[in-house]
C-alpha cells in the first residue's frame, strides 16, 4: 500500500473559529498550500513581505506531503500570495494571535494506492474495529524526522547543557537522504565548523544568518547562538522529545492494562507502537475517557498505573525525576510544558469509498477514505490501523532507492511515497505484485511468502469491488542472462543466489521484452478473421 503519491491523495481541511474584530491588529487568512510544510509556507511569506520572526501565527502544523487548508494570522501587515503551491484568502481581522484553541477539527480525505484484493478484503472488519475501539492517539513518524535524518533528539543535548552539540546537530549534520540545498549548507558547516567567517557557496544559508552573526560577535557563546533559532522551531525541538516520552509511556500503559494477546505491534520512525485489537468493556471505557500527560517539571501523577508506566520510561531514559526536564541555561526560552492528551481518539464520519483500479500503478487497486479527527491527532495512524495487516514503515533503504522523497532535515512532515519509478515512456521499471491469486509469483513475492499469512479475503459490503486486472507475467520473473534453453541437469540445481537490483539498461530491456510478449499474447487472442494475412 502507498499513500501520498501525489498531493491530491492527502487532503486536509481545518475547521476553525476566531473572534472577528474590525479594528484588530491581526489579519486572518485561509492558507491553501501543497508540498509545503507550515514552517516553509510561513518562512516564504515572511521573506516575501519583510515580516519579523514570530509575526505569523497558526493553529497547528499541517503535513507537507499533501494539500492542506489552514488558518494563519499576520501581525500588523496586509499580505497576498496567489502562487500554484501557496494561496491566501482574506477572512477578516482579530485582536488575538492564533493558537490551538482556534481549531475545532480536521477533515481528511486520503487515497490509498497499490492495493490488492487481499488488501481490501479485511478492510470492513478493520473499520468496524476502529469504530468500536478507537485508535491510540500516538504521535506518528512525521514528528520524528530528526531521527530519520540522523540528528537525534536535540532536546537531549539541551537537557545535558551541551549547547554546542545541539547547535552542531541542528546546522552541521547533513542527512544522506536529503538532496536539498539545505543539506549542502549543513555539509559545508560540518567541514568548516568554527570558521564562522567562511563564505557558504550554496543557496539556502539564509536561515542560519542570525546564528552565524552571533557566533562571529560572541565566539564560544553557544547558548546565545542557539537562541537565534526561530522560537517556534526551538519549541518544536523540545516537543519532539516530549512526544517520544508520551508514546513510550502510553505503550507501557497499554501493557499494564491489557494482556499481551490483545495487543499487536507496528513499527514507526522512533521504534514500535502497540495497538489494541480487543478490550473488555471496563478497560475500553477507561482508555476512551482517559488522558495521558505530556510530562514537564511540574507534572504530578495521581493514577498509579500511569505513574507505573512513566516511571518505567523515565528509568529507561535515565531521567531521575520530572524536575530534570529543565533546560537550566535558558529556563524562560526553552522549557517543557505540561499538557494532557487523550489516550484514544475515535474518527468521526469514517467513510470508505468504492474500490477502483489504480490509475497510477497498473495492476493494483485504490480506495478513497475520509474521516474527521480532533486537533493534534494523526490521520496517518488511522490509515495504518485500517491496513495494519500489511502496512510496513518505509526504511532508509527504500528512500535511497527512490521509492520515497523525504522532507529536508528537521521537518516534522513525513516522506511522500512516489510508488514505482517510471521511464519517460510511462512504463513501470519495477514490476507490480500479481493482483490475481492464480498468477505465478515474482521473485519478490516468493521472498515475501515467508512472512506471516494475510487475513482471509472478504467480500466488501461497503461498496462494489471491481476485479483487479489480470496480472501480466512479470519481467522480473524471467531470467536476465542468455534466454536460450539450457540442458537439463540430472540433479536439482542449487537455489539461485540473490539477484542484485537491475541497472537502467537492464530494466529498459526487461520492459521491452514484456511489451513484446504482451503484443504476442494479444495477437494470439484475435479471431482468425482479424489476423493480418
Amino acid at each position: 500500500m502507498r499513500i501520498k503519491q501525489k498531493p491530491e491523495d492527502f487532503s486536509v481541511k481545518e475547521s476553525y473559529r476566531f473572534d472577528e474584530v474590525a479594528s484588530g491588529r491581526y489579519r486572518v487568512y485561509l492558507m491553501d498550500k501543497q508540498k509545503l510544510s507550515t514552517f516553509d509556507a510561513a518562512n516564504r511569506l515572511r521573506e516575501a513581505f519583510g515580516l519579523k520572526p514570530g509575526s505569523i501565527s497558526y493553529c497547528g502544523l499541517k503535513d507537507k506531503q499533501g494539500r492542506t487548508e489552514q488558518l494563519i494570522a499576520v501581525d500588523g501587515a496586509d499580505v497576498d500570495m496567489q502562487e500554484p503551491d501557496l494561496r491566501l484568502k482574506y477572512l477578516g481581522r482579530s485582536d488575538k494571535a492564533l493558537s490551538a484553541a482556534n481549531i475545532t477539527s480536521n477533515r481528511f480525505a486520503v487515497t490509498v494506492r497499490m492495493l490488492t484484493q487481499e488488501s481490501v478484503g479485511p478492510l470492513n472488519v478493520a473499520a468496524a474495529e476502529i469504530n468500536r475501539l478507537g485508535v491510540v492517539n500516538y504521535f506518528d513518524s512525521q514528528r520524528f524526522g530528526s531521527l530519520k535524518h540522523g540528528q537525534g533528539f536535540i532536546a537531549k543535548d539541551l537537557l545535558r547543557g551541551d549547547f554546542e552539540a545541539a547547535l552542531h546537530n541542528y546546522m552541521a549534520r547533513p542527512s544522506e537522504l536529503d538532496r536539498s540545498e539545505d543539506a549542502k549548507v549543513k555539509a559545508f558547516w560540518r567541514d568548516n565548523w568554527g570558521k564562522w567567517d567562511a563564505r557558504v557557496p550554496f543557496e539556502g544559508s539564509r536561515k542560519y544568518h542570525r546564528i552565524l552573526k552571533s557566533l562571529r560577535e560572541h565566539p564560544g557563546d553557544w547558548v546565545r547562538a542557539f537562541l537565534q533559532i526561530e522560537a517556534d522551531y526551538r519549541a518544536m525541538l523540545l516537543f519532539t522529545y516530549q512526544s517520544y516520552l508520551w508514546n513510550e509511556g502510553v505503550r507501557r500503559y497499554l501493557q499494564v492494562l491489557l494482556p499481551r494477546e490483545s495487543l499487536f505491534p507496528m513499527k514507526y520512525q522512533a521504534g514500535t507502537l502497540l495497538f489494541h485489537r480487543d478490550a473488555d468493556p471496563e478497560t475500553l471505557n477507561t482508555l476512551r475517557s482517559s488522558t495521558f500527560p505530556l510530562v514537564a517539571p511540574d507534572t504530578r501523577l495521581e493514577d498509579p498505573k500511569v505513574k507505573q508506566a512513566m516511571d518505567w520510561v523515565m528509568g529507561r531514559e535515565k531521567i531521575a525525576s520530572f524536575e530534570d526536564l529543565r533546560v537550566r541555561e535558558a529556563p524562560r526560552m526553552l522549557y517543557f510544558k505540561h499538557e494532557e492528551r487523550p489516550t484514544v481518539v475515535v474518527p468521526h464520519k469514517l467513510v470508505i469509498g468504492r474500490v477502483q483500479n489504480d490509475d497510477l500503478n497498473r495492476g493494483y487497486l485504490k480506495v478513497n477514505i475520509a474521516f474527521t479527527l480532533p486537533p493534534g491527532a494523526y490521520a496517518t495512524l488511522v490509515i495504518k490501523r485500517l491496513f495494519h495487516f500489511e502496512y510496513e514503515e518505509e526504511s532508509a533503504q527504500k528512500i535511497r532507492e527512490g521509492w520515497y522523497t523525504p522532507p529536508p532535515e528537521g521537518e516534522e512532515d513525513g516522506p511522500a511515497p512516489r510508488g514505482p519509478r517510471r521511464s519517460s515512456a510511462g512504463g513501470e521499471t519495477r514490476a507490480p505484485r500479481a493482483a490475481s491469486r492464480g498468477a505465478a509469483p515474482t521473485r519478490r513475492d516468493a521472498a515475501e511468502d515467508t512472512r506471516a499469512p494475510r487475513a482471509p479475503s472478504r467480500v466488501s459490503t461497503l461498496a462494489a469491488t471491481p476485479t483487479a486486472p489480470a496480472a501480466r507475467r512479470s519481467p522480473a520473473s524471467e531470467p536476465t542472462g542468455n534466454r536460450r534453453a539450457q540442458p537439463r541437469e540430472a540433479a536439482a540445481p542449487p537455489p539461485p543466489a540473490p539477484t542484485p537490483p537491475a541497472g537502467f539498461r537492464e530494466r529498459q530491456r526487461m520492459k521491452k521484452t514484456a511489451k513484446e510478449q504482451a503484443r504476442q499474447e494479444q495477437a494470439a487472442k484475435r479471431p482468425e478473421s482479424r489476423k493480418k494475412k
